[in-house]
């Protein structure tokens, strides 16, 4: 099955999903993969791409060495920033001059150079690897832990580290009310200070009575200085939209919005593409994979106001109105986007 076909069965997507996982762990040539989302772009984290690219050219090295160009890991203070697989090499605050070094003595000789290796500001002390350096150590990354293994902008690498199995695994094997009962025992929670169950709020907009269902992704985000939306829209946003698709699934929604910031173009961009594979794949819209599950997916672009990062001034601004929070009940879930219910 190709790609870039439209799917039209459960079949062909679980098959498009095994190709691509086994494409992936075949594939054993060295990779060099760039943080470059919007923070490492902001300190040249393209004219580092470029440079390794044409190094890979002169060095006759295209079909042998990959360059991935992914969203951000994490350390923007370490932009631009490198891991080189499968050594897993950290290389921080890289300069298109370091390109053809790093391509030479470490993939080409499997030298470190030293210079390039984060260095602990306290103690000195160099690390290698992620698990070495502070600010990850006491991480557990979840939502953006694959933003190293996937240019965003192909819905190719998120199949093959096994990117909407959980849409198969729903669409084939689980009743909405499955899915529901899951996301209830899984604990999760919203994150935007009220700590309201997820599980609850999707059982709650599955209850209310309405011809028309939507869902609704928050991605505002207008808290100066919080970035994590834009993360993880720029680093994966396929991650986004499957949860958007099992959301809709579990609660009966037709339609669906992602409402972010206009001023995050990366986001937007990403997103955008990210959609487009889904419609010509056949992923979102009628029918999707003959199961009679229909969905489908817009963007909705706001202006920058703060407020519209509450629930219903996000709703007021989708509809074109001015987004001002209102009084609640009723609450989304029961009416919401053009008086219907709303998650």
């Amino acid at each position: 099955m190709n790609s870039r076909e439209k799917l039209k069965t459960v079949g062909e997507l679980k098959a498009i999903i095994r190709e691509a996982v086994k494409t992936r762990r075949a594939d054993k040539r060295p990779v060099l993969t760039v943080s470059s989302g919007t923070c490492g772009q902001a300190r040249g984290s393209v004219k580092v791409i470029n440079a390794l690219t044409r190094a890979l050219r002169d060095m006759k090295l295209e079909d042998r060495v990959m360059v991935r160009v992914t969203g951000c890991h994490g350390f923007c203070e370490a932009e631009p920033n490198i891991i080189v697989y499968p050594e897993n090499i950290f290389y921080q605050k890289v300069a298109p001059r370091n390109g053809k070094d790093i391509i030479g003595e470490t993939v080409l000789k499997k030298k470190i150079i030293p210079h390039l290796l984060y260095r602990d500001p306290r103690t000195g002390e160099t690390a290698e690897k992620e698990d070495g350096i502070g600010f990850y150590r006491k991480q557990k990354r979840i939502l953006l832990a694959d933003n190293a293994l996937i240019n965003p902008t192909k819905i190719e690498d998120y199949f093959a580290i096994g990117g909407y199995g959980s849409l198969l695994r729903a669409l084939t094997a689980l009743k909405p009310e499955d899915v529901i009962e899951t996301v209830k025992k899984s604990g999760l929670r919203g994150r935007g200070g009220a700590g309201f169950p997820t599980g609850l709020k999707w059982e709650s907009a599955r209850k209310s009575k309405g011809d028309l269902k939507y869902i609704i992704c928050n991605a505002d985000e207008g808290d100066p200085g919080a970035y994590m939306d834009r993360s993880l829209l720029e680093g994966n946003p396929h991650r986004v939209l499957e949860g958007m698709l099992l959301g809709a699934y579990a609660m009966g929604a037709r339609e669906g919005y992602v409402y972010v910031r206009d001023e995050y173009p990366l986001a937007v961009r990403h997103v955008t593409l990210a959609i487009e594979d889904l419609r010509r794949l056949g992923l979102i819209g009628q029918n999707i994979l003959g199961t009679g599950f229909d969905f489908d997916i817009h963007i909705a672009k706001g202006a920058g106001a703060f407020v519209c990062g509450e629930e219903t001034a996000l709703i007021a601004s989708i509809e074109g109105r001015v987004g001002e929070p209102r009084q609640r009940p009723p609450f989304p879930t029961v009416r919401g986007l053009f008086g219907k219910p709303t998650m």
